[in-house]
């Protein structure tokens, strides 16, 4: 078996301003399990199916209750982070922006990998997005324009 990444966690000081955010922002689903302080995120069509056991093209995560302080910003990232891929990265930035997270590093355009920002959600956890569409239209997966 290969060692890919299969799931992945958010710690929330507040979890339901946090699923409100992630919900809004990427239409992400969130189930709690029981009365536990832990949601299953379920990221969408093309996600690694629980039931069935067969990969995709992402995964699913889930959101627990922080067990300490929310970082603050500005502060070293000290975990890992995940990478979004979006099809319009400039709305999705702008959307995050007006839901409340803060810019942590501004969109722009690598060459070869696409566009990419990051942005810190309302619990100040650091996160980034991507596109393989350049600025200018360019795509990085398939050569042309869109």
């Amino acid at each position: 078996m290969a060692s890919l990444v299969v799931h992945f966690e958010i710690h929330a000081s507040e979890p339901q301003k946090l699923i409100d955010f992630y919900s809004e922002l990427l239409g992400w689903r969130f189930t709690q399990f029981g009365d536990i302080p832990y949601w299953s995120i379920d990221t969408g069509e093309g996600a690694i199916g629980n039931a069935a056991g067969e990969p995709g093209l992402g995964i699913n995560g889930g959101l627990t209750q922080r067990m300490g302080p929310q970082p603050e910003v500005g502060a070293p990232v000290t975990g890992a982070d995940i990478v979004i891929g979006v099809e319009d990265i400039d709305a999705v930035f702008a959307k995050g922006l007006e839901l409340g997270a803060i810019e942590a590093l501004p969109l722009d355009d690598m060459q070869g990998i696409g566009r990419v920002g990051y942005l810190l959600d309302p619990d100040h956890n650091v996160f980034g997005l991507i596109s393989p569409i350049l600025s200018d239209g360019t795509n990085t997966m398939g050569g042309g324009s869109d």
